[in-house]
């Protein structure tokens, strides 16, 4: 290969940020004519073509390294090339092997002194771990402070002994340059870390060998943990990581700027870490900031313990932010500590490039979902002019499918197919919960305003969480009455003792508010009292003229008996509706019936046992003083027993022919697989016969019509309800992690997108 098609091949290694490697095939002329000549394209070659090519061979060999090649392999003969096999080495940033437990540390800039106290507080013994966790060290270890050589003596001797991981920082590529004779300037704290070299080569006169090594092995950037974790000491954009070129080396140590320089004569950070959407948290320091916080899950930890800030640490993965005060101001800084990005307790806004277009949502549940653009254009109509503060915005329920149609006389639904369903799919033990016929809602409750305003970013005054409809509006429009039900909320957790009990300063909870007519007075109105009202005027008067028309002899027997029914038909689609409709004041008359605790701080709940859910519910139902809450109605079934399936049906007979809505079918276990690992329906609705009237029509319930509705399709409405259960996980998973909010509300707005999917909206 001749030196300008090599030339390319290194430009193109450069754009994608990989190393390149020459490997040389040096043969003997006489096998490279032997190989032509069996080769019918190449077999007229004549021997000049090969020795010239070998002659060019053995100038390139000479300058290979300086075209750009980081490894040149040399198999001469053969045996050499016969015998040479391709094996992939592991980059040198690539320790995704390595899962830690880690422990973070920032900028330290020659603070023995308080690196010592950190340390000892992360559970250090002289550089060591009991519990065996590892200290990565994010650069900066050296100028401003009073002992660089001290630190680096830990950190060195903390490296080598296995203890410790350690990127290089702007200063300790600098410090190198000066160890290897280059001409730095002495400024930025370089002139004290000398005159402490000066001093230290009285004591030990192989210190300065053994730091330049150490500074020459250190690498740009470690992906740890499976790829969850970057550390850096400048921060590093998604499409770098795990990459190696002086482009990437050069944003590791120094960051991007802007071009610009500021008041102080500094250069202008380009705020890098706004515009970050990768998967992995990236941890670095660099720029001083007062407080280490979240950023689009990206976090600083140089909170300036050089000039009299703090020393800052990251417990990982438990996310756990460990800091030390400085012992004194050591280095005036050039400018007071930056404030800390917006994104973290301000919560940055969406940017409309997370959501528009088709999306695609990993999920640890279900692998990669897919979200059409014609739907989450649909999704962005909603979210953008109706719902809540996207802050508090952290769940959205998935839609439920029911059970599969029946077959039995005179019903589309009945429990005895669900049971039969989750058993088939080797589910034992199932719950059945009363279905109450009101709004769904969830309510983000905070203990406080001041836990509002610290984790959601809320600064509002007066606000501590939301309640809100499964499309995300505000359910009640005066923001009075949502802080009341709050209130009434919060005193029952507090009396419940549940604050302390699951250490959390907020709850998460799924629920149904009562009545029905409180969200949907509209459709009350306009259509279902529209065609009672019609029903209840034109029928009377209708089976009277046909009753007069039989006394005169008239056959209208058939005509009579029908009308009779259709009549008695709307009757009782009218008497269903009302059962879910009562007068309100205020919110007395309004009941909230909680079924699941959905999350806490640090944790999701969502596959906790439903059992243990409800013992939970039941608690603070007891708790609440003010009449609010509701319980909900339970019974276990085990699908296996027939006497327990018959008593599972009896109950649902019972509870809908007394004008209940049904209920819904869970498995008790709550997040479960089917022996073929495929995830199970977490729920299926089973709706009473006398409340489908108000789905499907007053009229439902004739036999022409339950055969017709008999082949509805439910495979859509499935697939639809296993997606969005899949990603409202994923979005619980991820806000009790704490990750930033685009993340979790990629996961909440692709549910949402879902919705716009064309389904029968009656199943």
């Amino acid at each position: 290969m001749q030196a300008e098609a090599r030339r390319h091949l290194v430009a193109l290694a450069r754009e994608h940020d990989v190393l390149p490697i020459a490997i040389v095939l040096d043969v003997p002329e006489r096998v490279c004519a032997d190989r032509n000549a069996a080769r019918p394209d190449r077999a007229g070659m004549p021997r000049h073509v090969i020795q010239r090519h070998q002659r060019e061979l053995r100038r390139s060999l000479r300058g290979l390294e300086r075209e750009g090649f980081r490894k040149v392999h040399l198999l001469r003969g053969v045996e050499e090339v016969d015998a040479a096999r391709v094996v992939t080495e592991r980059r040198y940033n690539d320790l995704t092997h390595l899962t830690g437990p880690f422990d973070i540390i920032g900028d330290v800039h020659g603070c023995s002194a308080e690196l010592e106290t950190l340390l000892a507080r992360l559970g250090y013994r002289d550089g060591t771990h009991p519990e065996g966790r590892t200290a990565v060290f994010v650069g900066d270890l050296v100028d401003r402070g009073p002992d660089s050589p001290g630190v680096l003596r830990r950190v060195m001797g903390m490296v080598e002994g296995g203890t410790a991981l350690c990127v290089p920082g702007n200063h300790e590529n600098k410090l190198g340059r000066y160890l290897k004779g280059r001409k730095v300037q002495h400024t930025h704290g370089l002139a004290e870390t000398v005159e402490q070299f000066e001093k230290e080569d009285a004591r030990d006169p192989q210190f300065r060998a053994r730091v330049r090594t150490f500074v020459e092995g250190l690498v740009s950037h470690y992906v740890l943990d499976g790829g969850r974790l970057v550390v850096c000491h400048a921060g590093l954009p998604e499409k770098y990581h795990g990459r190696t070129s002086g482009r990437v080396r050069s944003h590791a140590l120094y960051g991007d700027t802007t071009g610009e320089t500021d008041e102080f004569g500094l250069p202008v950070r380009y705020p890098w870490a706004e515009d970050y959407r990768g998967r992995a948290a990236v941890v670095y320091g660099h720029t001083p900031v007062p407080t280490a916080s979240w950023v689009n899950n990206t976090l600083c930890l140089d909170t300036g313990a050089v000039f009299g800030g703090r020393m800052t640490a990251l417990r990982w993965p438990e996310r756990e932010i460990v800091d030390v005060p400085a012992e004194r101001v050591w280095y005036e800084p050039a400018k007071p500590l930056a404030a800390p990005a917006p994104g973290a307790k301000d919560g940055r806004p969406l940017d409309l490039a997370d959501v528009a277009g088709r999306r695609t949502v990993e999920t640890s549940r279900m692998g990669r979902l897919a979200v059409r653009e014609e739907n989450a254009a649909a999704a962005l109509e909603v979210m953008s002019r109706f719902a809540v503060d996207p802050r508090l915005l952290g769940y959205l329920p998935p839609t439920m499918a029911p059970c599969a149609t029946s077959t039995q006389d005179g019903y589309l639904e009945h429990p005895a197919e669900a049971f039969a369903s989750y058993r088939e799919d080797g589910v034992a033990r199932v719950l059945c919960e009363e279905k109450h016929m009101g709004s769904r809602a969830v309510a983000l409750v905070c203990r406080d305003e001041a836990t509002a305003r610290e984790r959601f970013g809320v600064a509002a005054p007066g606000i501590t969480g939301t309640v809100h409809t499964r499309t995300g509006r505000p359910f009640f429009d005066d923001p009075a009455v949502t802080e009341e039900v709050l209130a009434r909320l919060r005193a029952a957790v507090a009396a419940a003792g549940l604050w302390d009990e699951l250490d959390t300063g907020w709850l998460l909870l799924d629920a149904e508010l009562l009545p029905w007519s409180l969200k949907a007075s509209g459709l009350l109105r306009k259509q279902y009292a529209a065609v009672g009202a019609a029903s209840g005027a034109a029928f009377p008067a209708a089976l009277a003229a046909l009753e007069a028309a039989a006394g005169r002899g008239t056959d209208v027997a058939a005509l009579l008996t029908r009308q009779g029914g259709r009549a008695a038909d709307a009757a009782a689609f009218t008497e269903a509706y009302r059962r879910y409709c009562w007068s309100t004041d205020g919110l007395d008359g309004v009941r909230l019936a909680p079924f699941q605790l959905l999350a806490v701080q640090g944790r999701s709940l969502a596959d906790m046992p439903h059992d243990r859910q409800l013992a939970l519910v039941d608690r603070l139902v007891e708790a609440d003083a003010s009449g609010l809450l509701q319980a909900t109605r339970r019974l276990h079934v085990d699908t296996g027993d027939e006497e327990s399936v018959a008593a599972g049906v009896r109950w649902w007979l019972e509870m809908t022919e007394a004008g209940g809505e049904g209920m819904v079918v869970k498995p008790l276990a709550a997040l479960v697989r089917s022996g073929s690992g495929r995830l199970v329906q977490p729920g299926v609705k089973c709706r009473g016969r006398e409340y489908l009237r108000i789905i499907y029509g007053p009229e439902y319930t004739r036999p022409e019509h339950l055969a017709r509705l008999r082949g509805r399709a439910l495979g859509h409405k499935r697939s639809l309800a296993l997606r969005e259960y899949a990603l409202g996980l994923e979005a619980l998973d991820r806000l009790a992690a704490g990750e930033p909010l685009w993340r979790v509300h990629e996961a909440v707005f692709a549910v949402l997108a879902l919705e716009s999917e064309p389904v029968d909206p009656r199943l």
